[in-house]
């Protein structure tokens, strides 16, 4: 069982921890759901662009489990999860001021 669990249940649990942020920015976007303002398209932007980043990070991270010998992977999904990481920081001061 833990060849098993080492071959095909860590991958997944390895990226459920960035799709689950973007996860949380959807559910921000959702909440606030204020229209008027023109920092609301920014916030809006900001916030599904972080999504993304958080999505494509667990894609990598996923594959970069599976394959561990190509490292791009892992440079992929480190610099779109610290991009997703500072959108994140972005939205929240964008709410801050809104």
């Amino acid at each position: 069982m833990e060849e098993f669990e080492e071959r095909f249940i860590k991958p997944i649990v390895s990226a459920s921890y960035p799709a689950t942020l973007a996860a949380l920015s959807l559910a921000v976007l959702q909440v606030t759901a204020i229209s008027g303002s023109p920092a609301t398209y920014s916030l809006k932007n900001t916030l599904l662009t972080s999504a993304a980043a958080f999505l494509i990070s667990a894609f990598f991270i996923f594959f970069y489990n599976i394959y561990p010998t190509r490292k791009e992977l892992w440079t992929v999904a480190a610099i779109t999860f610290l991009v997703g990481l500072l959108l994140s920081v972005a939205s929240v001061l964008l709410l801050y001021i809104i």
